[in-house]
């Protein structure tokens, strides 16, 4: 998948509403819409670095020469 493409923004969404109302309706606490943001954010956050660790390998012309 590209990162920033077509399809990492419409997983990008869908992760953050997820998160952010499961967070938000499950919260019983004063501050559940900061909490809510910053949950759903920071998933957001890590789904975009995990993909670009994943990308980062791919299509490699230089691999490593004596990995062993």
């Amino acid at each position: 998948m590209k990162l920033f493409g077509r399809n990492h923004i419409l997983i990008c969404v869908f992760t953050f509403a997820i998160l952010f109302l499961m967070n938000y309706l499950g919260n019983e606490e004063a501050d559940k819409i900061e909490r809510a943001l910053m949950t759903a954010g920071a998933g957001v956050i890590g789904l975009t670095v995990g993909l670009f660790i994943l990308n980062k390998g791919k299509n490699d012309k230089n691999p490593p020469q004596d990995f062993d």
